[in-house]
């Protein structure tokens, strides 16, 4: 009888631990756009990692620096893009969603293969690419020209910790 009792209890923790497990993953760390996610051809840990961080998942998010979006995109940066992949340029567009996300992972595409670093082309993400470049330059930040050593903005230092935990997360989960 106690074996039993014992068993009960063991399998009502093992649902409420998965019933908390799932609703935790779904509540925090959730994959909208999974099929645009998965089609952009980059780490989808990643994707959601930087849409976290930028907006936290809200389309119409919009920074006092102007940026827009799911991915936090300045319309510069954005024309920037389709000009450069051939896409239509749709300033307006850039708190839809999937347009957002589209433009947001061309230019992260664009940043990893610029920077070979992936931790390099995050803060090109954040601080911006002629910043980083001249951090690299710089040999106080760079002692190769490729990897960062030393991050002068704390805001960026800050933004690659948080992508990195982020991005633990949903490998995890996911």
């Amino acid at each position: 009888m106690k074996a039993q009792k014992i068993l009960v209890w063991a399998g009502l923790f093992i649902l409420l631990s998965a019933a908390l497990f799932f609703a935790v993953r779904a509540l925090c760390f959730p994959r909208p756009y999974r099929e645009e996610v998965e089609a952009s051809g980059l780490e989808p840990s990643l994707v959601y990692a930087v849409i976290k961080a930028e907006s936290g998942f809200d389309e119409k998010a919009v920074s006092r620096a102007g940026a827009v979006g799911l991915m936090q995109l300045l319309p510069s940066t954005a024309q920037f893009v389709c000009t450069r992949e051939g896409l239509a340029y749709d300033e307006a567009r850039l708190t839809e969603g999937a347009y957002n996300l589209k433009v947001g992972c061309l230019y992260l595409n664009y940043l990893l293969g610029r920077f070979s670093v992936k931790e390099t082309a995050l803060a090109a993400y954040n601080a911006g690419e002629g910043v980083v470049a001249g951090w690299l330059k710089d040999p106080a930040c760079s002692a190769d020209g490729i990897k960062l050593t030393h991050i002068p903005y704390p805001e960026t230092a800050a933004y690659l910790k948080k992508i990195g935990k982020i991005k633990k997360f949903y490998d995890f989960f996911y």
